[in-house]
């Protein structure tokens, strides 16, 4: 019975370097999904944030001491996402990174603020996730609300009169969802179709069969990249050429993998600036570094906004000199001005949101690349 409880905390997590006394490092843990559907999300985050935490390292650490990453897998599961936030919680970390989907956050949010630790998320742009007065809890990407006004912005500006929205019951995607088909109401826009499909699936072409037949001028996709792809194929080959939008759980270059550069070709979606647009001089040295050490570019900027996370983390300890909660959360919500973000500038409001524009447009191009629209 010792060697399986041995066995199944093991698999949850993986350390960034060798055990050291908990008195001789800060830990900082990282809940990612190394596994799952999300699998290139997570290896991402977990590069970036090991590359940021060396260099700390090499400078001399933090407050004298090695930074140490713990890393939590939660499998882009809600369940596997409570079992590895109950496993950190118990590791002497200071703060947690992650994560990704905002179901799976959510899954995670009450066992840390129980635990008193900070959670730094990354990826979950979930309106509700802070609207729960939790003072522990806080966001370097944006929220949905933001994202559904640059979503209308879009289809109102391109003038599309009849339009479908399709998310797929995640506390994400129906956030989404629901946010953008308010704004649309309230605008008198039309419409025409607002249903979910069942993510994980391969076969498609029943929702696109629903979907064509209310002959929308414009589908609105706003669950993840793996169903979008699939999407994008299907509707190809059943020589349907209705143009689709995307939010922004799309921008991740295994999208065109999946779905082809010839399906995938022309659509478009929302997200914050992806690596290789980040404008300062700061985030082109990072990605210079992570190249150097990984051999490519970051795949996804929800991995860089990771990256944010630690760095504020990490600057947050260094100017209170402490790794206790309540001065961290604090700091980080009432002396943290403009951090220069790789990203960006960050700060956070009372509720810990991110403050500041941050989302663009993006169109797939016929090679594949992902190109910012002006």
């Amino acid at each position: 019975m010792k060697k399986l409880l041995f066995l199944v905390v093991a698999a949850g997590f993986i350390a960034a370097g060798p055990p050291a006394a908990a008195q001789e490092t800060i830990k900082i843990g990282l809940m990612c999904p190394l596994t799952g559907s999300w699998a290139a999300e997570g290896q991402d985050m977990k590069q970036i944030v090991q590359l940021l935490a060396g260099q700390v390292n090499n400078r001399g650490g933090l407050l004298g001491k090695n930074v140490d990453i713990v890393i939590g897998d939660d499998g882009g599961d809600p369940r596997t996402a409570a079992l590895a936030a109950q496993r950190l919680a118990t590791r002497d970390v200071s703060a947690v990174i992650g994560t990704y989907g905002s179901s799976i956050t959510e899954a995670s949010q009450n066992i840390y603020a129980s635990a008193g630790i900070v959670q730094i998320a990354n990826g979950s742009t979930a309106v509700r996730l802070t609207e729960k007065d939790l003072p522990y809890f806080f966001r370097t990407c944006p929220r949905d609300d933001e994202q559904a006004r640059v979503a209308v912005k879009t289809l109102m500006e391109n003038n599309y009169e009849q339009i479908a929205i399709l998310h797929d019951n995640t506390t994400y995607a129906k956030g989404l969802a629901d946010e953008t088909k308010k704004l649309l109401d309230d605008k008198k826009a039309e419409v025409v179709f607002f249903n979910a499909l069942t993510p994980g699936e391969q076969d498609y072409t029943t929702i696109l069969t629903k979907l064509k037949s209310v002959n929308p001028d414009m589908v609105f996709f706003t669950g993840y990249y793996p169903e979008a792809a699939m999407l994008l194929r299907q509707k190809r080959d059943m020589g349907w050429d209705a143009p689709f939008i995307g939010g922004d759980a799309n921008n991740n270059p295994d999208l065109v993998k999946i779905a082809g550069k010839e399906a995938a070709a022309g659509f478009r979606f929302l997200s914050p600036p992806v690596p290789q647009d980040l404008p300062s001089e700061q985030a082109r040295d990072f990605l210079s570094s992570y190249r150097e050490k990984y051999g490519s570019a970051p795949g996804s900027i929800w991995a860089v906004l990771a990256g944010d996370a630690f760095r504020v983390i990490v600057k947050a300890i260094e100017e209170t000199g402490s790794t206790d909660t309540d001065k961290l959360a604090d700091y980080l919500h009432n002396d943290l001005e403009a951090f220069p973000g790789l990203t960006g500038p960050i700060a956070f409001n009372e509720k810990g949101d991110r403050v500041g524009d941050v989302y663009r447009v993006y169109k797939v191009n016929a090679e594949g690349s992902f190109v910012l629209q002006e």
